[in-house]
């Protein structure tokens, strides 16, 4: 967890939370048979809630006998009301799974080539060596243009409400040269998703939230997920985020996710997620030949697919999914290749908060080792 705006806020956390604990490696024992304690599960919230960070947490857990929901502290700073068991929340990053998806499916339809430069699409976008797969995986080079942003938490006070256009997100990367040569190295940059998105619009010929809520949440039926634009407002039952500006919290609840737009707006629940993760793993979304696409790694990206994290655990375990952050929340989607084991949380981050945390160990450990 944050205790301010910092860089990553917009980036993924999994890979933090697990590095930082030493929890990611390519081998291990084989997968043990067991169904998570619920108690081990709540233990691992409660030490997110009382000294891990977070005020509030909420996690949903399938092991495949079992299905269960837990949460911990509060969800609003001043109240002793509880974090809502299926509260709407920001998933941060863990859109770009979902325009990720929408673009393979595109693939699909013989509408993409993952290959081709995305000036084929897009003329003069961008560098004419970025092929689309570079983005989709985070090896374009393409400088993160929320590294350019004022996210310190009283510099963010003053734009927090301010509408961004995807061309505005996009130049603040392009007037800068690239990181490196296309293909030769992974950096994960929110600008890869902002080009990722106008993708889907030129290919569907309509806004990009569009074609998302009619290929996937239309579908599966994730009434409770939606990509707000510019509402300033988290509708529905759901926990408070804050940042500390001088010392005191302040409520970020209320922003504008334009800032993060295809790398970043959704709104969602756990249970929205579950089926989402569960649907992306299980082939119901893909074709076969793109859901190979999805999960494939490379040299230059070891642990990162077409905007799907791809992780082998000690313990043995494979798992896919994505993490995300934006002010004031964190979350995760996790799910084994076979769906068997899954897990999705989100944390609100308090005043107090620290990185990564042991606790995030703890409970990864206990779903799915």
């Amino acid at each position: 967890m944050q205790r301010k705006l910092s860089r990553p806020s917009l980036r993924i956390r999994l890979v933090a939370a697990l590095t930082t604990a030493g929890l990611i490696a390519t081998t291990g024992t084989a997968l043990a048979d067991t169904d998570a304690d619920r108690k081990v599960v709540q233990e691992a919230l409660d030490q997110l809630t009382t000294s891990g960070g977070a005020l509030g947490v909420q996690a949903r857990v399938t092991d495949g006998h079992q299905r269960f929901t837990a949460r911990s502290g509060k969800a609003e700073l001043g109240s002793n009301r509880p974090v809502p068991e299926n509260g709407r929340f920001r998933v941060g990053s863990i859109t770009k799974t979902f325009v990720s998806t929408v673009l393979l499916q595109l693939e699909g339809e013989d509408r993409l080539d993952l290959d081709a430069p995305v000036v084929r699409y897009l003329p003069g976008l961008i560098d004419g060596r970025i092929t689309v797969r570079q983005v989709l995986q985070h090896t374009s080079g393409l400088y993160n243009y929320t590294d350019a942003l004022p996210l310190d938490p009283a510099e963010f006070e003053k734009i927090r409400y301010k509408h961004w256009t995807p061309q505005e997100l996009l130049r603040i990367s392009t007037g800068r040269p690239l990181d490196f040569d296309p293909g030769t190295r992974w950096s994960y940059s929110n600008t890869n998703y902002v080009v990722a998105g106008l993708l889907v619009e030129r290919l569907t010929g309509k806004p990009y939230e569009k074609a998302v809520e009619q290929r996937i949440l239309k579908p599966l039926r994730l009434h409770d997920t939606e990509v707000p634009g510019d509402d300033v407002g988290i509708s529905g039952p759901h926990a408070h985020g804050y940042v500390s500006v001088a010392g005191k919290p302040v409520d970020i609840t209320r922003l504008n996710p334009s800032v993060a737009w295809a790398a970043g707006e959704i709104i969602s629940t756990t249970r929205d997620l579950d089926t989402f993760g569960a649907a992306v793993a299980g082939g119901r979304l893909l074709e076969p030949a793109q859901q190979k696409e999805i999960s494939k790694t490379t040299a230059v990206s070891p642990e990162y697919g077409l905007g799907l994290q791809v992780q082998t655990l000690p313990c043995g375990t494979r798992v896919w999914g994505h993490g995300g952050g934006i002010p004031g929340y964190s979350s995760q989607l996790l799910t084994t290749p076979d769906t068997h084991k899954r897990l999705e949380l989100s944390a609100t981050t308090a005043p107090t908060g620290g990185d990564s945390n042991p606790a995030f160990v703890k409970l990864l450990t206990e779903v799915f080792c």
